[in-house]
């Protein structure tokens, strides 16, 4: 699902010229000792955390954005503002809880800027009769592409999902994370982060179904 993303690092660490011997220690680092390394100021510790997470950030991104070009650029928003913040982690919670929190905080900036955004542009030129057709066309499933359940389906389907329901299923589905660990991530309860995924996968079955009954009612295409 993400590719063969690989970070471009220049915009972090391209401008900082370590020796190879600060580059073999940085690679023996635990995430520990590279926390505390990079809250005194060492730059090669924190290019030590970027490599340790960084991946899974961009993935959590994309999946969240569904676009390659801006989930690189949230990672690297995510990673500068961790780079200002690290500072301020106490340890009460894991590195990585702490980390996706400030993630997902600049994702749903990201989203929330943008549904008002969009919002605001289909008020300003869509009449009003016109309006819920629309808005219905642009979250329908493209007929010609749809066949059975699979990933393209269930990517269409995670799509669909509004981002805290699709940021639920993301962290405990996809990246394993307990109730406990999400609810700090998200800053709600336990029982909360359990009710939105419990919504979110009834919300899944349902799109999934609606697909598979689209793709039975599909006449084939005769050429």
């Amino acid at each position: 699902m993400t590719g063969s993303y690989v970070i471009k690092q220049q915009g972090l660490f391209g401008t900082t010229n370590f020796p190879e011997r600060a580059r073999a220690d940085r690679a023996e680092l635990s995430e520990s000792e590279a926390i505390q390394r990079a809250q005194r100021g060492d730059a090669c510790a924190f290019e030590r955390i970027y490599q340790l997470h960084c991946r899974r950030m961009y993935a959590l991104c994309l999946r969240m954005v569904g676009n390659p070009a801006e989930a690189e650029d949230l990672t690297q928003e995510a990673f500068l503002t961790v780079l200002r913040k690290i500072k301020t982690f106490r340890g009460a919670s894991a590195f990585s809880t702490w980390l996706h929190r400030v993630t997902v905080n600049l994702v749903l900036m990201r989203l929330r800027t943008r549904a008002r955004m969009q919002s605001s542009r289909e008020e300003a030129h869509e009449p009003d009769a016109d309006r819920k057709a629309s808005r219905e066309e642009l979250g329908a499933l493209d007929l010609q592409l749809a066949g059975s359940i699979d990933r393209l389906n269930l990517q269409r389907a995670m799509a669909q999902l509004t981002p805290s329901h699709k940021l639920v299923v993301e962290l405990h589905d996809i990246q394993g994370y307990k109730h406990r660990e999400i609810a700090r991530i998200m800053d709600c309860s336990p029982g909360n982060s359990k009710a939105q995924l419990h919504r979110a996968r009834r919300k899944l079955r349902q799109l999934l179904q609606e697909s598979l009954r689209l793709v039975r009612l599909t006449p084939p295409q005769t050429t």
